[in-house]
């Protein structure tokens, strides 16, 4: 765990306008002075990440929100008093002073707090708002350990704080309270009826092309090895199919499946916490293998398990897609 000289060296570093990767509850974030426009642009320049594609301001604490919001209405009071700090991140209006380079353009601001032990300190520390999408190349597997950061971006990054296994996995719920109702932009591990609870209404749901906001492009979360998710009645079968083509497969599967499959195997958790603290690992640890094909069972489609579906289908190919191409 980062100790505290760690923390200072890293608040000297992004004071500095340096890039710092650190850990959240979620992923690993690749952190930026969020106020210094010319060090939220190396951000984009290490991830390959469009200029337009805007990122979350993590802050240290709730009276934060008023440095860079320009109004913080009811909604995101209730919703920040139940789950801040934690995986939820919240869309507002921004105040005039927040660079564009942040908000990709948009007059619209993503913040969160933290509920990582590290993360919190680096941020009492550095006394403002720190710019952090995943610390990973655009569009791939998340990262939730250092060593993911370190294999990523190597020197793109001037340090890593390392705080071990992110304990969630999975990026935050993003909720837009920009405008005359809320609406659900990404799901996490806070899920909609949570949120729709506190809220006390019903949370509209964007089309990807109506916002521009963290891990709403089509392709993302992705493995270089083609993935395919299946469903569990079709996932033996095709094994066999491609195992006959020579392909050399892998399986990542939430039950056990027979012994003798001559395949890389992972048996996923069956509870959907546990497999969304697991999936971007086992995902990396499966795409290092140099295999042709990963198949993924299709986990059930319930609302504990919508950040995971979310993540799997923008990661992977529909397996009706995939075997009408081969």
């Amino acid at each position: 765990m980062a100790d505290n000289v760690a923390i200072e060296h890293a608040v000297k570093l992004l004071r500095q306008g340096r890039l710092v990767a650190f850990p959240t509850e979620t992923v690993y974030g690749l952190g930026a002075d969020a106020s210094n426009p010319e060090a939220v642009r190396r951000i984009f320049a290490a991830k390959g990440r469009p200029v337009d594609h805007p990122l979350i301001v993590h802050i240290p604490n709730i009276a934060s929100l008023n440095d860079w919001a320009q109004t913080v209405p009811e909604s995101a009071q209730k919703l920040v008093a139940r789950f801040w700090p934690g995986p939820l991140a919240i869309i507002l209006n921004k105040k005039p002073q927040v660079p564009l380079e942040v908000t990709g353009g948009q007059q619209t601001v993503g913040l969160r707090m933290p509920d990582h032990p590290v993360a919190l300190r680096l941020l009492e520390a550095f006394g403002g708002g720190i710019a952090a999408p995943s610390a990973n190349r655009f569009c791939r597997i998340s990262p939730t350990l250092a060593s993911h950061v370190a294999e990523e971006l190597g020197d793109a990054v001037d340090l890593i704080l390392d705080g071990g296994a992110c304990p969630v996995g999975v990026e935050s719920t993003i909720v837009d309270l920009s405008g005359d109702r809320p609406a659900l932009l990404r799901p996490g591990q806070i899920s909609r009826s949570e949120i729709e609870a506190v809220l006390q209404t019903e949370l509209l749901t964007f089309a990807p092309a109506s916002v521009r906001t963290s891990g709403m492009m089509e392709v993302h979360y992705a493995p270089v090895t083609t993935a395919v998710l299946c469903p569990s009645e079709r996932l033996l079968e095709a094994n066999r199919q491609l195992t006959a083509q020579n392909k050399k497969i892998g399986i990542m599967a939430y039950r056990q499946w027979p012994e003798n499959l001559n395949t890389a195997f992972i048996c996923m958790p069956g509870h959907a916490d546990d497999y969304a603290q697991a999936l971007y690992a086992s995902l990396r640890k499966l795409d290092g293998r140099q295999l042709d094909i990963i198949l993924v069972e299709q986990p059930p489609d319930t609302e504990a398990w919508r950040a995971i579906n979310d993540r799997l289908g923008k990661a992977t190919i529909d397996y009706r897609e995939f075997f009408t191409l081969i």
